[in-house]
């Protein structure tokens, strides 16, 4: 082990998240037999085979699967260290890895070119997924701050909110429910509903919405994208309960029509999350003071847009979600 480079390390992180040399090779702008020689050294110096080869297919060993975890922490870790020594050097240049869930996806990249035209020597990287994949990336040391609704509890962060966040109902235009001015959870029930997955933030949030109105839910199809449920729902399959901020192109071609059920629309909180003990640089302090200071006015005017003035926010007597 004593042998191992970091160099090693990164090679092997890369063909292990694609499970191809290929395509490790080109993210890491080396040549296909460099990385195959890499990955022949690290196995030579753990005296261990981290990879099954099966013709041109790959999958990990379980030697390889454990070695990962402790490849990505002593990353992370390396990462730490430089990150330290930015905050003397004061630099903002160099990568910024930002973990977000999908919904966010929607306005985070508007946000970032903002901020890239006041700190253009600064290169971002996004890493997109649902809440249970992001916890996962955060818990790893590989994302250097985190766009998310609901914070994590099973570690320790810190968590800072920077704007609201509006979930609603949705229909196709010329549903029925539409009829009804401000409909109860209840005039929903004949027509089917369509949600995201049970990893994801937005489902919480309706199954918390339908428990504080003494609702049972019964749910049509679930589906894992936020695009798919929203194609569902213009094809007429059902209705759907999605964030507002994933909403904005199919209102304002009328696609879609927001159905203002009571209690509607469901207020949560965007929030800026970093672990405690990851140690920022300045390059991820000037992101994170630039989403605190800006992010909130961004929102908003989208936000008044399309939520009409007398539409009554349901509480939120457990925190953001």
């Amino acid at each position: 082990m004593k042998n191992v480079t970091f160099r090693q390390l990164r090679t092997f992180v890369e063909v292990a998240r694609h499970l191809s040399f290929a395509r490790a090779a080109e993210i890491l702008h080396l040549t296909p037999p460099a990385v195959t020689m890499q990955i022949k050294e690290l196995e030579t110096a753990i005296d261990l085979p981290l990879f099954d080869r099966q013709g041109r297919r790959i999958s990990l060993t379980t030697a390889g699967e454990y070695f990962l975890v402790y490849a990505k922490r002593m990353l992370a870790t390396l990462k730490d260290a430089d990150n330290a020594m930015s905050r003397f050097r004061r630099l903002e240049t160099g990568l910024l890895t930002i973990g977000m869930v999908s919904t966010a996806k929607y306005f985070v990249p508007r946000l970032l070119a903002r901020f890239r035209q006041e700190h253009p020597g600064i290169d971002v990287k996004l890493e997109v997924g649902n809440r249970e994949q992001l916890v996962a990336l955060l818990h790893n040391g590989e994302v250097d701050l985190a766009i998310m609704g609901r914070p994590p509890k099973e570690m320790a962060t810190r968590t800072e909110p920077f704007a609201a966040h509006p979930l609603v109902f949705v229909a196709p235009p010329g549903h029925p429910i539409m009829k009804i001015g401000h409909p109860p959870l209840s005039a929903l029930e004949p027509y089917p509903l369509i949600v995201r997955e049970q990893a994801s933030g937005t489902r919480a949030a309706l199954e918390r919405f339908y428990q504080e109105q003494r609702q049972d839910m019964h749910i049509n199809m679930e589906m894992p994208s936020n695009e798919t449920i929203k194609q569902a729902v213009m094809a007429g399959m059902g209705l759907s309960f999605l964030s507002l901020h994933t909403l904005n192109l199919e209102l304002e071609l009328g696609l879609l029509e927001l159905v203002l059920v009571e209690g509607s629309p469901v207020m949560r909180t965007w929030n800026v999350v970093h672990l405690q003990a990851k140690m920022l640089s300045p390059p991820a302090e000037a992101l994170r003071y630039f989403i605190l200071e800006e992010g909130e006015t961004f929102l908003a005017a989208q936000d008044r847009r399309w939520l009409q003035p007398n539409a009554t926010p349901a509480p939120d007597p457990s925190g953001p979600v």
